[in-house]
């Protein structure tokens, strides 16, 4: 396994943050400075960050059903509510799977494994993110439909959309309707709709991948239950081949032990939290 999935299995949030790690010389492999690139096997080598030996973590999955006003961040300088402040103390360090602005409500997943966080986020996967958008004015069926094509903005064309379920109220002035997209630039729907004259009002998440946010209330957090786990490690299987998340290799935990034991047996996160 490639030392970036290893960290990432461990923890580690970001591809690019595991890879500054490795050229930096933190992160070595049976004593030796890894180099970028490297593979290892996380069960028999022992890889160790800033001398810390380093295991894949048990997995852990939450949906957060964020509220408007809560930042995607686990801290903030200016002491603003966060979605950290939302998931319950669960002895493992996990960080949200993408980002939905502070304006934008809805499903949210946290979890410690980077690698399936990886297949959810990447753009060759298409992993489908589902939107209950509504917006002011009538928005005629002609600009419902250049929206479905794309819309060109600053940094370029959006991809095609998905538009269902379109509900127009001439008293209230609005117009609501459901957007599936594969593709989540920053404030991209809000800027998207916007450049088409019709400013977004509300905005909710109501499907990631496989999972939908159903009943769960706003600023609630609750643990996957096992179809729900089973279901997005069949996403991340079908992104990066089978045995890539950290359930997968911590699977076989039970199977192999570390060619260094002792050092090995005490597979903490506290050099991944340090950073």
């Amino acid at each position: 396994m490639r030392l970036q999935r290893i960290l990432a299995a461990a923890g580690i949030d970001s591809r690019r943050r595991a890879e500054a790690l490795i050229r930096a010389g933190r992160v070595r492999v049976n004593g030796a400075v890894a180099r970028l690139g490297e593979r290892a096997d996380p069960w028999r080598d022992e890889v160790t960050l800033d001398g810390e030996p380093i295991r894949p973590q048990r997995p852990v999955y939450w949906m957060l059903h964020k509220p408007r006003g809560v930042l995607t961040s686990l801290r903030d300088p200016e002491g603003r509510p966060t979605v950290r402040d939302l998931v319950p103390e669960s002895g493992a360090r996990v960080f949200p799977v993408g980002r939905l602005d502070r304006d934008t409500e809805g499903l949210l997943i946290l979890t410690n494994d980077g690698l399936l966080a990886h297949a959810l986020l990447h753009p060759s996967h298409e992993v489908e993110r589902e939107y209950r958008v509504i917006v002011r004015g009538d928005m005629s069926a002609e600009r419902l439909a250049g929206l479905s094509r794309g819309v060109r903005l600053e940094d370029g064309w959006t991809a095609p959309a998905r538009i269902a379920g379109v509900r127009r109220d001439a008293q209230a002035g609005t117009t609501a309707f459901l957007l599936t997209l594969v593709e989540g630039r920053k404030r991209q729907i809000r800027r998207a709709l916007r450049a088409l004259g019709h400013p977004v009002l509300e905005l909710r998440r109501v499907r990631f991948g496989p999972l939908r946010l159903g009943a769960l209330p706003r600023g609630v957090a609750r643990r996957l239950d096992a179809r729900e786990r089973q279901r997005l490690l069949d996403v991340a299987a079908r992104a990066l081949g089978p045995l890539t998340s950290a359930q997968a290799a911590g699977s076989s935990e039970s199977k192999r032990r570390p060619a260094r034991g002792k050092r090995g047996a005490r597979a903490k996160a506290s050099s991944l939290q340090r950073m």
